[in-house]
């Protein structure tokens, strides 16, 4: 695949968004509604950061500062932010604040740390002490969540807590190994009941019935980026984490397709209605690629995820009519709550939702790993 034409999309994508509209938030588009404080659009900045990083293209960096910086007042007041909520989604934006203050100097960026950080102090937390996923899951961890909030909370801890709360960050990934891990596959299921009580979960073990792919991405990047960010190598927990992070690699190694994709739910490549599924295929190509590039994998893992890669923009990677595309995104998937009991965590469920074109959940990742790609070229 050309960089190019996947140059080419990056700018389609930011030519037809606005500050008020991104037209990578398909969920905010379908609901009619305008962009707030979202993880998915923090998704999206970040990847544009990356590729900022690597190209030099001031043009995703002008795009990133316009489109955060519209959202945040010189105080560090942020606009659309809903602290009250206490749900870890809303951290993950925050991990560009550290970035655009790096690049831009804005005092306001680094204000507006201190607020997100506030939330982290709030969170309420199950028995074993980890964050609950949101206030309205009571006594839930999702994998998701330790993506959304672990990294931000790492690196603030580093920058302005002199690291008085590294042992938390710890201590709550190992509870995720200790309660969510599946010995036998080495997969994580995607969500835990610490109280074993919601409909959805194993009366015995409180997890959740399947392993879904984008879950087990979103943990992947968790790990991988906590350790990037940490400042502890050497220290006995950090390479704790350090080998679940190589662990689960390997165990999703042996799920990975002829094609360089993963399946929808991952362990069951062959059954009806499983389907090739871009955003959490195009992260483990990021883990891949980033983790072999760092030292935290052998180097010849990054050859799976630069095959990861090619088989997304073969299978999904479109120019139809002069307009680029990226398809074979599910939508969302989760767990309850109680008035949604469709969302159960059964494999019918995980088929049942949408799927997708040009979501930031599948666009974001992916171009994060085209930015490995581009050091791999350079």
């Amino acid at each position: 695949m050309a960089i190019e034409i996947i140059d080419r999309y990056v700018n389609e994508l930011i030519d037809k968004s606005t500050l008020e509209e991104p037209v990578w938030n398909i969920e905010k588009i379908r609901a009619g509604k305008k962009a707030t404080w979202d993880y998915i659009d923090g998704c999206m900045i970040m990847s544009l950061l990356e590729l900022y990083k690597v190209t030099q293209n001031e043009k995703y960096l002008h795009f990133s500062d316009e489109y955060i910086g519209h959202r945040i007042e010189e105080d560090g007041t942020i606009r659309g932010y809903k602290k009250e909520e206490l749900n870890l989604d809303h951290i993950n934006e925050g991990k560009n604040l550290f970035t655009l203050y790096d690049l831009t100097g804005k005092e306001k960026y680094a204000k507006a740390t201190e607020n997100i950080y506030q939330q982290i102090l709030e969170m309420p937390r199950t028995k074993h002490g980890n964050f609950w996923h949101k206030k309205i899951y009571q006594n839930q961890v999702w994998l998701d969540g330790l993506y959304m909030a672990q990294p931000f909370y790492m690196e603030y801890e580093k920058r302005f807590n002199d690291k008085k709360n590294y042992k938390d960050i710890y201590t709550q990934f190992f509870n995720v190994e200790k309660y969510l891990k599946d010995e036998e596959t080495g997969l994580y299921y995607h969500a835990y009941d610490a109280e074993k009580q919601m409909f959805w979960a194993n009366p015995e073990t409180g997890c959740s019935k399947n392993f879904w792919l984008r879950a087990l991405g979103w943990f992947s990047m968790a790990l991988l980026d906590t350790l990037t960010l940490s400042d502890d190598a050497g220290s006995p927990e950090y390479e704790h984490l350090a080998k679940m992070y190589r662990d689960l690699i390997d165990a999703m190694l042996k799920y990975q397709s002829s094609e360089g994709m993963w399946y929808q739910v991952p362990n069951f490549p062959g059954r009806e209605g499983n389907y090739l599924e871009t955003s959490g295929s195009s992260i483990m190509a990021y883990c891949l690629m980033k983790g072999a590039r760092l030292g935290y994998l052998p180097k010849e893992y990054s050859e799976n995820g630069v095959k990861a890669f090619h088989g997304i923009c073969d299978k999904y990677l479109t120019d139809v009519d002069g307009e680029m595309s990226l398809g074979g995104i599910c939508l969302v998937a989760g767990l309850g709550p109680e008035k949604n009991p469709r969302r159960d965590g059964t494999y019918e469920y995980y088929m049942s939702e949408p799927v997708v074109k040009d979501d930031a959940k599948g666009t974001a990742p992916f171009l994060l790993a085209y930015a490995e790609i581009c050091r791999l070229e350079k």
